[in-house]
């Protein structure tokens, strides 16, 4: 029996090594598992009231009595003409940013949100903008590669749209490349370490701030209404500035680069940016530029998300933009979550 011990030994071993590595990849390292379509709809519960209501029907309702109302608020507020009116009934129903110059390259609307996407050539580069208005919040939702937290754990930003029934999708802030940073999605904390860093929270209530990460717990920023929470930077534009320098920029990237970019207009009111770069047709944006163009096209406020190689809009079944990283050909990079519309 002696010359089976030490095998037998070695083979216990080497599976419970292997048992460890396993663990801490993918449970371990995950302070709470992901489930596909895990929310905390709690935070909605309070929200649920008449300006919501008013929201909804001002931007997505198509009755007439909403229609009425609406205008009579507007002329009451700015006494402004028939004519005036019908144009402000008009922006709210869908493309109130800056069309300037833009290419409408598509449309969808459901009973939850409507969206117009455009194509702008802004500094020699192609960018894309989807212009969102969502009866509430609770629609811009998040997903993780793989349907769960983790490290280690990435997939295509338009695989994962696919799982998640997406009409519109970008990728998020590639959370699973730091150890720190709040990691909030869709009312649930995941991760509760702070990095210091700008942090992007939208509100059940439809708003869109920037607050730092180390003035509250991640706990407590749900506990004070916080639905998405998004940790990369910095911030592009607060309340309608541009909040960058000139020469600013995220680590050790070029200053040209593709790049992606959420921003608000008004609350329930919001904007998905993705630009192209590091190509002969599409040199790419500096941060600055990426803020100027969210300033130019009306956004009050604006945060910069992971770009470069994980830039990636998905439209409709369709990848909209030229993901790269070199340049040389067009490829998705595996990233660990998206913001996502559903249809």
């Amino acid at each position: 029996m002696k010359k089976y011990i030490y095998p037998i030994s070695f083979s216990l071993v080497l599976a419970a090594f292997t048992l460890f590595v396993v663990l801490d990849t993918f449970v371990i390292s995950r302070p709470m598992e992901y489930v596909q379509g895990q929310t905390n709809n709690s935070i909605f519960n309070h929200q649920k009231s008449s300006s919501s209501d008013n929201l909804t029907n001002d931007v997505i309702s198509k009755s007439a009595d909403s229609d009425t109302n609406t205008t009579n608020t507007r002329n009451n507020q700015a006494n402004s003409s028939e004519t005036e009116s019908d144009e402000e009934k008009t922006n709210t129903s869908g493309s109130s940013i800056s069309t300037s110059g833009a290419k409408l390259i598509g449309e969808y609307q459901n009973d939850q949100a409507s969206i117009k996407l455009y194509e702008y050539n802004y500094e020699n580069t192609a960018v894309y903008a989807a212009d969102i208005v969502v009866s509430s919040s609770e629609y811009i939702k998040t997903a993780f590669a793989n349907g769960y937290y983790g490290k280690n754990v990435t997939e295509k930003t338009s695989y994962i749209a696919q799982q998640n029934d997406a009409i519109l999708a970008i990728n998020g802030d590639y959370y699973g490349a730091r150890e720190n940073g709040y990691v909030i999605r869709n009312g649930v904390v995941f991760r509760d370490s702070n990095d210091g860093r700008d942090l992007l929270c939208i509100y059940a209530d439809g708003t869109m701030k920037i607050v730092n990460s180390a003035e509250q717990s991640a706990q407590e920023l749900v506990d004070n209404g916080v639905w998405q929470a998004f940790s990369f930077g910095p911030a592009l534009v607060q309340n309608g500035q541009i909040d960058v320098a000139v020469n600013e920029e995220v680590g050790k990237a070029m200053a040209s680069n593709p790049r992606t970019a959420v921003g608000m207009i008004d609350p329930c009111h919001y904007v998905f940016v993705v630009s192209d770069g590091r190509t002969s047709e599409s040199k790419g944006l500096s941060l600055y530029q990426l803020a100027t163009f969210m300033q130019g096209i009306g956004v009050n406020t604006a945060y910069n998300l992971d770009g470069g190689g994980s830039s990636t809009m998905y439209f409709n079944g369709e990848i909209v933009n030229y993901p790269t990283t070199s340049g040389k050909s067009m490829k998705e990079r595996g990233v660990s979550d998206i913001v996502y519309i559903a249809k």
